[in-house]
């Protein structure tokens, strides 16, 4: 082998790797992430049921991206929304929504105000309903936000009426 063709093949296979590494996107960090459980209480004939998931969110109330995975990694559902729709892709398939709400309804068999929980789990009140503080969290859509253990990552919700539901999410904490 001569030195030059050593050269051009080593140049060759340089060439090569940067063009692979420079095809491959790394995934965005999330913006939050960590465990999501959702109590629905029985009511109307309804019986009780519960989610438990792992979840990675990106965006806000108007754009992003909600993944939910089961506890062995597993995709339970991805969920993207914009302005004026919403797309759920789970083993049943794609689906698209008018609204996050009604997404959710579909999903966890109860509607949940979704905009709202993308600020409550960054510990604050959606902007786009009034909010009264309380003891420990405030009140925003007839749902109870609790904060008091907010600082070691873990968000209360719960909402009273008829079917009281209850959610717990334990946020992951940069290290």
């Amino acid at each position: 082998m001569t030195p030059g063709f050593a050269r051009r093949s080593l140049g060759l296979a340089a060439l090569l790797c940067l063009a692979g590494c420079a095809g491959l996107t790394a995934r965005p960090a999330a913006d939050l992430a960590g465990r999501l459980a959702l109590q629905v209480d029985a009511a109307a004939g309804q019986p009780a049921r519960s989610f438990s998931a792992e979840f990675d969110l990106r965006g806000d109330a108007q754009r992003g991206q909600l993944r939910l995975t089961g506890p062995l990694g597993g995709m339970l559902a991805d969920v993207r929304w914009e302005p004026g729709s919403a797309e759920l892709a789970d083993a049943q398939g794609v689906r698209r929504y008018a609204t996050l709400d009604a997404m959710t309804h579909d999903l966890f068999g109860e509607a949940l105000p979704m905009a709202a929980l993308i600020d409550w789990l960054r510990g604050r009140p959606w902007p786009g309903a009034p909010s009264r503080p309380q003891a420990e969290g405030f009140e925003q859509l007839d749902w109870r936000v609790g904060l008091a253990r907010f600082a070691e990552g873990v968000l209360e919700a719960r909402r009273e009426r008829a079917p009281a539901v209850s959610l717990r999410a334990r946020l992951e904490r940069p290290s």
